[in-house]
């Protein structure tokens, strides 16, 4: 039972739960206010984490972005919207890897298991797909590059086209 109650307890934390006390637990729901205090914080932290990305990457973290960036030029034409959405999960936690602060990095992915859910309820309705694999090769050739000003931007763009192309379907 323990395990369970801990698990239940890491859900209600990362918002993905409600807790009843004494009458049971339900998924939590997703609205358009969620989505634009969600998108708030991500323009804010992802943008910083993408410059800072930029600014301090590694020698090993730099083979990994060119790693990305080789990914993602031999994707199909036809996306696989899972293979997508595992694709956006590498790149995002690989610009939080590089900024090489824990704190942030921390404070982003637990932000980010809130945009998975809303990307799994509603990628099949969204048709920006496209121009999410655009944004994400910007943002990768530019921490390439070493160019913090230049990933801050297309960063902040690909929240708020997050935002924008998710408010259309919630």
């Amino acid at each position: 039972r323990t395990p369970v109650r801990e698990a239940l307890r890491d859900l209600a934390r990362d918002q993905l739960v409600e807790v009843y006390p004494r009458r049971g637990i339900v998924v939590s729901g997703v609205d358009a206010d969620d989505l634009a205090e969600l998108s708030e914080v991500r323009v804010m932290l992802e943008s910083q984490a993408a410059r800072l990305a930029a600014i301090r990457r590694e020698p090993q973290d730099l083979a990994e972005t060119i790693g990305l960036l080789d990914e993602l030029a031999r994707l199909p034409g036809a996306h696989d919207e899972r293979q997508l959405i595992e694709l956006d999960q590498r790149i995002h936690r690989h610009v939080y890897r590089c900024a090489h602060n824990a704190f942030l990095e921390e404070t982003l992915e637990r932000h980010y298991v809130l945009t998975l859910r809303i990307w799994h309820l509603a990628l099949d309705r969204v048709d920006c797909l496209q121009d999410a694999v655009d944004e994400h090769r910007e943002l990768l050739e530019a921490i390439r590059d070493g160019e913090g000003a230049r990933a801050a931007a297309v960063m902040r763009a690909h929240v708020v086209a997050f935002e924008r192309s998710m408010r259309t379907v919630l």
